[in-house]
């Protein structure tokens, strides 16, 4: 089953385009799960005629995948971001590394920037020392960047199947094993959401791996909607501490305030204050100094 979120069509309709038409041998079921304009449900039945869509409450990306769960009847669960486009592989080579691998829950895969250098997609949980190794570059040092930074920065474990904490953007799940522990946090942001299943698979004796089978590029993003994603991804970690480290939360606040002002400060010394990293840094850096979730 294939569930992506509705929103943007000039995204939507190329990403879902890519999915459907690289599925290979698969029998599939694809929903659109929508929250707001009336004109995606029609979009989506004149361009894909074995389609589906949904509408649903605007709650949130958890609240529109669980309803779209309600609805699933499939061994496999893809949940698609709009910005990613299938670039090599397909879903029936996805799904068939799947079922050689029955311990592995939670699979994501090889995705690339809009300029085709590889975007590391491969995290780990997010943790005071991780985000403080961020901040200070620490995660680049070569020998140490193998068990320091939120993201595993070696380009070589995305060549392999590899085990990880979490992964996001394109993810494929086995229905049981999701049934076991439970859906979405429809609390949670994009970002926590799916670094909360993952824990919470991984915690159920499940396995969570990033695999070569299929590989996925990102669209261009503007500056402005850079500077959105980035704060909502700064919220997202916030929530994420807050939920399962509640001890020190507090900590990794402030060393995630601490890795946005540094960048914040890089860019302004360089003189390049529309530089869109620093636009991005200094909107993440707002959100969590207010400690609130931005505006969607």
């Amino acid at each position: 089953m294939v569930i992506a979120p509705g929103g943007d069509k000039d995204r939507l309709g190329p990403s879902l385009a890519s999915v459907l038409e690289n599925s290979g041998w698969l029998d599939f079921d694809a929903v659109v799960v929508h929250d707001g304009e009336d004109y995606i449900p029609e979009y989506v039945e004149e361009r894909f005629l074995d389609v589906r869509t949904l509408r649903c409450a605007d709650r949130g990306l958890g609240h529109a995948y669980n309803r779209a769960l309600e609805t699933a009847n499939a061994r496999y669960l893809l949940f698609l971001s709009a910005d990613l486009q299938v670039s090599e592989g397909t879903l029936a080579t996805l799904v068939a590394a799947l079922d050689r691998r029955p311990e592995v829950a939670l699979a994501g895969v090889r995705q690339l920037n809009s300029d085709g250098s590889l975007a590391p997609s491969i995290r780990r949980f997010p943790s005071t020392r991780h985000m403080l190794a961020e901040a200070l570059g620490l995660d680049r040092v070569p020998g140490a960047k193998r068990v320091l930074g939120e993201y595993e920065l070696d380009a070589r474990k995305y060549e392999e199947t590899t085990a990880c904490d979490w992964t996001s953007g394109f993810i494929i799940v086995r229905h049981a094993a999701l049934e076991t522990i439970g859906w979405f946090d429809e609390r949670l942001r994009p970002g926590a959401g799916e670094a909360d299943l993952c824990l919470r698979l991984k915690r159920g004796g499940w396995g969570v791996v990033s695999t070569p089978s299929l590989t996925v590029q990102r669209s261009k993003s503007n500056r402005l909607e850079s500077g959105r994603l980035e704060a909502q991804a700064a919220y997202a970690r916030m929530q994420f501490a807050r939920k399962h480290s509640p001890r020190t939360a507090a900590d990794y606040r402030w060393a995630l305030a601490l890795r946005y002002a540094l960048r914040v400060g890089f860019y302004s010394l360089l003189g390049r204050y529309e530089h869109g990293r620093r636009q991005a840094a200094r909107a993440a850096l707002a959100t969590v100094l207010r400690g609130e979730a931005p505006a969607v």
